[in-house]
């Protein structure tokens, strides 16, 4: 692909994934090209009569031989924009996706009204990549973000994350289980996308996932709410007055989780539907009485 132009390399790379039996291959590597250079999927098309750059044709290489062999796309490029955020992505932690967009797009509400004399401190719980904690602290109106992981890997992808978007400052990376690493610190909102497959059905998942994405971000125990229980409660006794929980749910589970939250005390429960019209959250709030 070396000297060539962008547009010729884009074909010869689409190509390479129709051999490999993949649909619509044009469209796969319009968006590989897009991740790499961190644009829109129109970058492939607008740059097409301009000489691809050695490294980028490399990189774009490395990335249809892995997409080829059955890659996620994030993966094979090592980069999933969240929100307009271009992020890190490897098999440290959970993919990214859009439906959790619709999560932080509640927080950010919320935040707008909050508190009347003080910002609000947020718990992101199961931080991952880091993407809910860093689009909270680059979007939203609070004093800073607490993200937390049991997974050191994921923890570091997190960092390295923000990091680069210049979110670091405002973000308290914690290891640990759940609210643990609170250590007892009270917060104004607890946020998060916890494993919510059962144990089952991570074997069903698509090749994509089940066989690259990590089982401890996905399994979420026999019926895959045994995370979403020990989070309400958790979340419940973390929670100022007032305080918020908001998490993503399996649409298919939404009303059991609602329920969970309802049971663990929280008021005012309600489900929201992500941008497919799926129901995609649960959220309630901690009432004004301790």
């Amino acid at each position: 692909m070396v000297g060539i132009l962008t547009g010729d390399a884009i074909a010869q790379a689409s190509s390479r994934l129709a051999a490999a039996g993949l649909a619509d291959a044009r469209r796969e590597v319009d968006e590989l090209y897009a991740a790499l250079v961190c644009g829109a999927t129109s970058r492939a098309f607008l740059d097409r009569d301009v000489p691809i750059p050695a490294p980028l044709a490399e990189r774009l290489e490395t990335a249809v031989e892995r997409r080829a062999r059955g890659w996620p796309q994030a993966y094979a490029t090592g980069r999933a924009n969240f929100r307009g955020h271009w992020l890190a992505a490897d098999p440290r932690a959970l993919i990214p996706r859009a439906e959790t967009e619709s999560l932080v797009e509640l927080v950010i509400a919320w935040t707008r009204g909050a508190l009347d004399d003080r910002l609000p401190v947020i718990a992101d719980v199961g931080t991952g990549c880091g993407c809910i904690a860093i689009a909270l602290a680059l979007e939203a109106r609070v004093a800073g973000v607490i993200a937390t992981d049991a997974s050191a890997e994921a923890l570091n992808l997190a960092i390295e994350n923000a990091t680069a978007l210049g979110a670091l400052e405002r973000i308290s990376f914690r290891q640990g289980d759940l609210l643990a690493p609170l250590l007892g610190e009270m917060v104004d909102a607890v946020v998060s996308n916890p494993p919510y497959v059962t144990t089952m059905e991570c074997d069903w998942l698509h090749p994509t996932v089940r066989d690259f994405e990590p089982r401890l971000a996905l399994d979420g125990g026999s019926d895959g709410l045994g995370l979403t229980r020990r989070l309400a409660a958790e979340a419940f006794a973390a929670l100022r007055p007032g305080g918020l929980l908001a998490i993503e749910v399996d649409a298919g589970r939404a009303d059991a989780s609602a329920d969970i939250m309802q049971h663990a005390g929280f008021d005012g429960v309600e489900i929201g539907e992500d941008l497919f019209g799926r129901p995609r959250t649960v959220h309630g709030r901690r009432s004004e009485e301790r």
